[in-house]
């Protein structure tokens, strides 16, 4: 059995070498001479301008990869991130990219060290790939310094400005509930910040307990986050004090009843009890009209209503893109049909897509029929299909 494994594991990393071998042919194929029209990595919703694989790779077309990256099977984003550190390590890093080749170092450390020194200008990468002369026995830390030190040594310069611009990367997000109600929350903080948040965080922890509350310290620590929210909320900076909660109301055959359990957070499932639990210490409830999903009022007007857009929204939930998460709400909304050819402003003829795809659809071969509302065909420039709708993307073999 043990036999059988490593062999398995051998075929897979073979695999991947076919793979990235091809990935590498396809960018050949499919080089673009400048910047404009070249696929660039992403920062939140704003191009940056910096290839996906980095200085010294070559610049390869947008359209193009997003076609790649749906018969790959990736999302959007994953993909992009994807394809780049392969074409890194082909292109920027040739000592690692012939370890993987003779299959004396795993794809998956080689995909590693490409997202590491991504961001390095040519000299310094090759300066990284010249010390990785046996990159299978490198660990991170080592990988860290080795990159600390060819930037310090090759551009001091740029070692100070990253350091003077590296408070421009803080960013503190809220993820969406989970269906048991539990948000992840992940930030990047100024120290002295990120020290002042613990120390208040861990005061009013032991306070909690203080006051009787048994949970592990974990626990409270997370409670205590929420409560030193409310705290500020109760201050009336604006004019609307205390905690709110927006309902949309949807209304079924087993609502009257009381025979459904189940709620929803945006597009996630919710149990009712938790629903329940936090409308416990919410100070303004906002309930708004039940929307039927299925209703079409169209207008004469280009412009989308609100309650168009909300319904919409809570159709599709996301970007209708073979493969993309983007949420509705931060997405374009395309007419099906366009408006200037007699295309109506009704939730039967708008789809959600996010900027990048939107701008596939309108500037290249990428094509989609609505099917029905909520449900997709696509077709890539290549004639590749893909039927997008509630259940995710699947292929359509033609």
């Amino acid at each position: 059995m043990l036999e059988s494994l490593r062999a398995e594991v051998a075929g897979r990393e073979a695999s991947v070498i076919r793979e990235w071998t091809t990935i590498a042919a396809w960018a050949e194929a499919n080089v673009v001479a400048g910047v404009e029209g070249a696929a660039t990595i992403r920062d939140g919703f704003v191009d940056t301008g910096l290839p996906i694989a980095g200085d010294g790779a070559p610049l390869v077309s947008e359209f193009a990869l997003m076609e790649l990256v749906a018969v790959l099977g990736r999302t959007p984003d994953g993909g992009r991130a994807y394809v780049g550190r392969v074409l890194g390590c082909a292109w920027r890093l040739p000592n690692v990219w012939a370890a993987v080749m003779a299959g004396k170092l795993a794809p998956w450390r080689a995909e590693k060290i490409a997202d590491q020194t991504h961001a390095l200008c040519a000299e310094v990468a090759a300066f990284v790939d010249r010390r990785l002369f046996n990159a299978s026995g490198v660990g991170w830390a080592q990988l860290d310094r080795l990159i600390a030190e060819a930037v310090l040594r090759f551009d001091p310069a740029r070692a100070e400005a990253e350091r003077e611009a590296a408070a421009d990367q803080r960013y503190f997000d809220i993820d969406e509930p989970n269906s048991n109600g539990l948000a992840h929350v992940s930030g990047l903080l100024d120290a002295a910040d990120a020290q002042d948040l613990d120390e208040a965080v861990a005061r009013r922890a032991t306070l909690l307990a203080a006051l009787g509350d048994e949970a592990s310290l974990d626990v409270r620590r997370s409670t205590a986050v929420g409560e030193l929210a409310r705290a500020d909320l109760m201050l009336d900076l604006e004019g609307s004090p205390g905690r709110k909660a927006t309902i949309n109301v949807h209304i079924t055959d087993t609502t009257l009843t009381g025979d459904n359990p189940m709620a929803r957070w945006n597009d996630r499932p919710i149990s009712a009890e938790q629903v329940r639990e936090w409308l416990g210490g919410v100070d303004t409830v906002v309930v708004r009209p039940v929307i039927d999903l299925a209703e079409h009022i169209p207008v004469t007007s280009y412009e989308i209503p609100d309650r168009h857009r909300t319904q919409v929204e809570l159709r599709d939930h996301t970007c209708r893109f073979p493969h993309c998460g983007r949420r509705a709400r931060r997405c374009d909304f395309d007419h099906a049909r366009p408006h200037s050819r007699g295309g109506p402003t009704c939730p039967c003829n708008l789809v959600p897509l996010c900027r990048r795809h939107h701008r596939a659809k309108t500037h290249s071969e990428w094509r989609y029929e609505v099917l029905m509302p909520g449900t997709y065909a696509w077709t890539s420039p290549n004639g590749f299909g893909w039927q997008v709708d509630h259940r995710g993307t699947h292929p359509l073999r033609t």
